[in-house]
Parts: structure tokens; C-alpha cells; sequence
């Protein structure tokens, strides 16, 4: 250790001290001895702000409950009176716009996907930064958009009437998106370029062009046989890709092999809910994935059979303009970061007193130090061309929190010698206290805000844990369809277009969480940008690929336009409370309710506390797999709490009714070798007691978040290995 950590005896886990002085700082243009010493500062001066945002949560929380206990049926009115004199309802602001600089264009002109994916997994964040580019052949081939009836199921080897099926789709998008005057994709017998403008050689012989002549970008080749063709629309691109020596190409009239489409614009790399990251070791793990993305020279080796596969991040892509100048395009996707939290604190680092610091602010320090070889060039690509980092923060209550994080953002540029605002937020809308105040949220950031979404697992584990005492909550099937939820939904794109995203940052919404279910979320997942959105969470490169199809059909900027004009204050619906005033529910519907609910907590418990897996598909009672992180967990965990502590089911049921599930999920899990079954003794298996705890002690946890009971418990499998 420096001589300085010596002296102030600041305490940083080996591993990650070796990681920051050897790969971290060199090249970042930050001495060794600056940043220990800007760090041991940061921390004596943030980490007590730290802990008094937490204590205000605290007591905010013990006056709902006090509140509730004594109003069990009140007037919302009065409810809202309530929250104003406790500060839980903020002081209106005026009103303003954000003056957010130097962002991205996938941020302020390209509406298109977001990718959510664990940076611990090196495979997965690779796969997801490469996600930028995906084919749209495989995509419909692979997923159940396709109807297997008719010979067209998937077989071992290539299907051929099931690739028919692909095409027509695929030529049927483009004739919708990119039609041709007078004639049809599915005509279609060569492409050619002529003096800068694309024609369609038809199978009758006749030619025809683009209906909209500008929405022809590029091309590679020649211009008489051009390789690929290059469209654009909704300032997205779509690729033709013709090779008629390509077994696809070869069956195609015009040669076309593949449709590629530029799907998943922005990507988070996370290192928060999908993360099983517990200890210094884990999170070097994740660190060093991250700095080698923002280098550019991290790779993914693995083997498929017995072929030996390496991942590294894609270039970009070449053309030539329409007048033939060369010209590239993004080849992966612009990246973002998300830190943890305000709540957890880890060992990895000790305050001078011994104290575990704020993982927060641990977080917003390394990864802000690894994004300067990105601004500095050091990087074999550029991630951001505006020279910016964002960092997306969740988990945060109300406009202090923001403020905060705001304040140790500032000190990490400090640091770091990075100008003002270098580092952008992105707020995400997943507490009540933030969604109630959200226009206050925004102002407190509003020189680095680039994002704000919506999140229906978080937010709705949060209104269960916030209102525990008002009675029992409703089904979690029937949470969908609440005046809360619409409200909160309706409100997060109002306060962002009211504040000036259009142009400057995303209205982002919620994740799909079905990753087998491609035919559903093409039916539901545009509604997502009628409502006002410009990015949407996918669970996979797949998804985006698919997802993408929405915003070229959907103009998102006119969509924002029309909207500016009904922007009202949606907070008083927000109060609503989704209890059941009179709960009639029959033994049937309460087990079935338990049984899916343990069931789900069980299924990623066990695989988070035992194998360090955060996020991943996890089978649901109906044997439907779900991407699920700690958000799903909170929800269930929540909500059986909360049927418990108010009566609706016994200790006995809810523990006869895990133990059972423990078993499903055991025999779910048959086929994974270091998968560790519970009921085979549920007194030993640290998963079970984790599930336990977390409906048992549910009511007690800190905003109902999960992190705290499944770092112990992870902590305790750890050392049992």
C-alpha cells in the first residue's frame, strides 16, 4: 500500500488495490498519490451525507407506518396533507428545461432498444455491446413470431419452408417501412445504385425506386452489384445484405442473404440487480470487464461443441454515401454504467475508522476513473464521441438523493480532472418517493440528467413496502391494472417532456421480461412508445433486433410532439394504494397466489446465493422462462410479506408452501451439475433460509430491497465452499 493509505489508514482489499494502481490509473492522467488522497477525502466528506439520506428514509418510513396504524380508512386528502407535513410530498418547482451538453446522438436523435446485461459476465456485455447490429433472418427464425404449422417448425438442420416464412415477413417490413413506388420488396430481382439514387429491378423487367428517395444511405460494392444496401428511417438503419453465392441469397430473387438491423442503440452495463456482486473479489470482477469495454480490448473465449470461439467488441461499419464518399457507421452500442445504489456498503474499502464505505459511492469513483481511457482516447474504439460517461443511478429517494449523487459527481471529476458534467445521470423512476417528486429529481441534475424511465418490478415492490401498513395488497396479476401504476406511467414521460428531453435525453420504460416470448412483445411492446417513450429495455440481442421494428413503424419524435400538449400532474392518482379494502379471496386463489410466489423467489434465490447468478432465465411455475433480477425478487418477497403480517395466510401455510416449491424448483433445475438442491435438507441449504428471510423479515428490510439478505446469505455459501 502507498505510503499515504499507511498513514491515514484507509483500508482497501488487496485485489482491488492492485487492480486500480496497475490497470485503472496508468493512462488515466491521474497520479497515484491525487487519487488516494482525493478518494480518502471524498469519502470522510460524503460518507456521513451518505448515512443521513438513510436515516431520512428511515424515519419517513416509521411516520407512514405510525400514520397508517392510526388511519386505516382515511380521505386522500388527508393522506396528502400527511405527506406534505412529513416532506415525503416535495415543494412544487418552477418551472425550467434541462441544459444537458455534449450527449450522444443514440441518446438525442436515435429512439431505438436499451440492453440491460450483467457486466460480471464478460460473454454476455460483449454479445450485448456487439447488439448494436442484429440479423433480423435469425432473430424470426429462432422465436415463436414464426408459425411452425404447415412444415415450417424448427428442425435440426435448416428449414426451408420455414425460411420462406422469414422472408415474406422480412420483404413485408421493408415494403411497409421502405416501400418502392408501385411495386413490392417481394418483386424485387436486383438492387441497383445509379447516379446516386437506388433502383429496384423487378422480375416483369421494369424498374423502380424508394418512394422517399432520402431514405437511401449507402451501399458497399459496386454500384451495379452492390454487397449490401444501406436505408434509413426514424434515423435508424436497416443493411440488405446480397450475396447470391450464400445459401440464403442463392434461393432469393434478389440475392439478399440477410436483413440487418440496427437494433440496440444504448446498452447498461450493470453493475447493480443483475449483479451477484458481494465482496472485493466480485466487484474487481466486474471493474475489469468494465475498463475492457472502455478499451476496448476485452474478450470472451468458449466453446461451442469443440470449436473454440473468441468474442471481442465488433468495428464499425464501412459505406459509400450515394455519391460514393466512404462513410462508417456505428458497429456497437453506445455504453452506459449503472452503479448501486445509495444503501449498501461493502468491505471492499474501510473508512478510517473501519467502517464499510457507501458501495455507491465506491462504485461512482472506479467506474468514473475507468471511462477516462474512453474520454482520453486510450481506447482501441470510441465509446463516446461527445466525450461524455454516463452513469446510471438507481434506487434513489426523492430530490435530496439526487442531489447527493449529484454532489459526488462532481467530486469524482474533481478527482478525476474531468470538466464539470462530464458524467451524466440517468435517474431511474422506480421509488415512490422519486416518482411522487420526479420533476424535483430532474432539477437537481438538470446540467447532466440524460435519462429518466420506468420500472413496474421496483416500483411496485417499493408502493407494497412504503403502505405495508395500510392493509393487504392486491394480487400482483391485478397490479397492472391500478390507477397508481397509470398514473405513475403517464407521469414519468409528462415530467420529461415538460422538462425538455426531447432532443437531449430518453424517456426509457420497462424491461420485457419473457425472452422465449418474441410474438407477445411484438403485439405489446410498441404501446410502450405511443405512450411517449424513446428507448424500451429488451432481455436480449434477439429482442433488440425484433424491438428495433417498433420504432421504424413508430415515428417517436411525432409521437413526443403530440404529447407536449397534455402534460397534466398525475401525483394525486399516485396515491392510491392497491390494498384490498375487503379481502374476499378464496383458499384457492390465496395458495395459488403463495405457490407463485415462493416459486419465483425460490428459482432465483438459489441460484443467486449459491452460484453468484444475478440474472438469468428462470422457469416460473407454468415452466415459462423469465429474465429475472433483484427486482422480480422484491416484488414477490414484498408481497408475501405483507399477506403474512396481515393475516391473509398463516407462518405454517407460507412455510409448508416454500418447502414445496423448493422441491419444483429443484426438479427444474435437474440439469444444471452445480446446481445444489434445497429440499434435500432445508435446515443446511443457505439459498432456502435466504428465501426464508426475505418473507420473513420482509417488513423490516430497508425499502423492502433484498440486497441485504442475499449479500449475507451469498457471503455465507461463499465460505461454505
Amino acid at each position: 500500500m502507498t505510503d499515504y493509505i499507511k498513514e491515514r489508514n484507509l483500508k482497501v482489499a488487496q485485489g482491488l488495490y492492485n487492480f486500480i494502481n496497475s490497470k485503472a490509473l496508468p493512462g488515466s492522467g491521474v497520479h497515484q498519490e491525487k487519487f488516494w488522497s482525493s478518494f480518502d477525502e471524498l469519502i470522510g466528506d460524503l460518507v456521513p451525507k451518505n448515512k443521513e439520506l438513510l436515516q431520512e428514509r428511515e424515519k419517513i418510513q416509521h411516520a407512514l407506518d405510525e400514520w397508517h396504524r392510526k388511519n386505516r380508512h382515511f380521505q386522500r386528502a388527508d393522506y396528502k396533507a400527511f405527506l406534505k407535513e412529513i416532506h415525503y410530498i416535495e415543494n412544487d418547482v418552477e418551472d425550467f428545461r434541462i441544459h444537458t451538453k455534449n450527449v450522444d446522438k443514440e441518446i438525442t436523435l436515435q429512439a431505438g432498444p436499451q440492453l440491460v446485461v450483467p457486466v460480471c459476465n464478460a460473454r454476455y456485455a460483449l454479445n450485448a455491446a456487439n447488439a448494436r447490429w442484429g440479423s433480423l433472418y435469425d432473430a424470426l427464425y429462432g422465436s415463436d413470431i414464426i408459425d411452425p404449422k404447415d412444415g415450417a417448425e424448427i428442425k435440426d438442420s435448416y428449414n426451408p419452408v420455414r425460411g420462406g416464412k422469414v422472408v415474406q415477413y422480412a420483404k413485408e417490413f421493408l415494403d411497409s417501412v421502405f416501400p418502392l413506388a408501385g411495386a413490392s420488396h417481394l418483386s424485387a430481382e436486383k438492387y441497383v445504385v445509379e447516379n446516386g439514387s437506388l433502383f429496384v429491378v423487378l422480375e416483369n423487367g421494369t424498374r423502380s425506386g424508394l418512394e422517399d428517395p432520402a431514405k437511401f444511405s449507402g451501399y458497399q460494392g459496386s454500384p451495379e452489384n452492390p454487397e449490401a444496401v444501406l436505408l434509413n428511417n426514424n434515423d435508424l438503419h436497416i443493411e440488405l445484405q446480397i450475396n447470391r453465392s450464400h445459401p440464403i441469397g442463392a434461393a432469393d430473387k434478389a440475392g439478399i442473404k440477410d436483413v440487418m438491423v440496427e437494433s440496440a442503440i444504448t446498452t447498461i452495463m450493470d453493475c447493480e440487480d443483475s449483479v451477484a456482486a458481494v465482496d472485493a473479489e466480485d466487484k474487481v470482477e466486474v471493474y475489469e470487464n468494465w475498463l475492457g469495454l472502455m478499451k476496448g480490448d476485452l474478450e470472451a473465449s468458449f466453446y461451442k461443441g469443440k470449436k473454440k470461439l473468441t468474442r471481442s467488441l465488433h468495428q464499425d461499419r464501412a459505406y459509400l454515401s450515394p455519391q460514393g464518399k466512404e462513410f462508417t457507421v456505428p458497429g456497437r452500442s453506445l455504453m452506459l454504467v449503472r452503479n448501486v445504489g445509495h444503501l449498501m456498503t461493502t468491505t471492499a474499502v474501510l473508512d478510517q475508522n473501519n467502517n464499510p464505505v457507501p458501495e455507491g459511492i465506491l462504485d461512482a469513483v472506479i467506474t468514473g476513473l475507468i471511462a477516462t481511457h474512453d474520454i482520453l482516447g486510450n481506447s482501441r474504439f470510441k465509446n463516446s464521441k461527445e466525450g461524455s460517461v454516463y452513469i446510471v443511478k438507481p434506487k434513489m429517494h426523492g430530490s435530496k438523493e439526487v442531489a447527493f449523487a449529484n454532489e459526488l459527481f462532481d467530486r469524482v471529476e474533481d478527482m478525476l480532472d474531468m470538466q464539470r458534467n462530464t458524467i451524466k445521470i440517468g435517474i431511474m423512476d422506480e421509488e415512490r418517493r422519486t416518482s411522487i417528486n420526479l420533476k424535483a429529481c430532474i432539477n437537481k441534475s438538470r446540467e447532466r440528467v440524460v435519462f429518466i424511465n420506468t420500472g413496474f418490478l421496483d416500483r411496485t415492490g417499493d408502493e407494497m413496502h412504503t403502505s405495508m401498513e395500510a392493509g393487504p395488497m392486491i394480487r400482483k396479476k391485478d397490479m397492472k391494472s391500478t390507477a397508481w401504476l397509470h398514473a405513475y406511467e403517464k407521469n414519468n414521460v409528462n415530467a420529461g417532456l415538460r422538462t425538455g428531453f426531447i432532443g437531449t435525453a430518453q424517456i426509457g420504460k420497462g424491461m420485457w421480461a419473457m425472452p422465449n416470448k418474441m410474438k407477445a412483445m411484438m403485439d405489446q411492446k410498441g404501446a410502450q412508445l405511443s405512450a411517449g417513450a424513446s428507448t424500451a429495455w429488451v432481455p436480449s440481442p434477439t429482442a433488440a433486433t425484433l424491438h428495433a421494428l417498433h420504432y421504424h413503424k413508430i415515428d417517436v419524435k411525432e409521437v413526443q410532439s403530440n404529447l407536449l400538449g397534455n402534460v397534466d400532474d398525475n401525483v394525486d392518482d399516485m396515491l392510491d394504494i392497491p390494498i384490498e379494502e375487503n379481502p374476499a379471496w378464496t383458499k384457492e386463489e390465496i395458495q395459488a397466489e403463495l405457490d407463485n410466489n415462493a416459486q419465483g423467489i425460490l428459482g432465483y434465490v438459489v441460484r443467486w446465493v449459491d452460484q453468484g447468478i444475478g440474472c438469468s432465465k428462470v422457469p416460473n411455475i407454468e415452466d415459462i422462462e423469465l429474465m429475472e433480477d433483484r427486482a422480480t425478487l422484491r416484488i414477490s418477497s414484498q408481497h408475501m410479506a405483507n399477506w403474512l403480517y396481515h393475516g391473509i395466510c398463516s407462518r405454517e401455510q407460507v412455510q409448508e408452501t416454500l418447502e414445496r416449491m423448493a422441491g419444483i424448483v429443484d426438479s427444474q433445475n435437474e440439469g444444471d451439475p452445480k446446481y445444489r438442491p434445497m429440499s434435500d435438507n432445508f435446515a443446511e441449504s443457505v439459498a432456502f433460509q435466504a428465501a426464508c428471510d426475505l418473507v420473513y423479515k420482509g417488513c423490516e428490510q430497508p425499502s423492502g430491497y433484498t440486497e441485504p439478505i442475499l449479500h449475507r446469505r451469498r457471503q455465507e455459501a461463499k465460505a461454505k465452499q
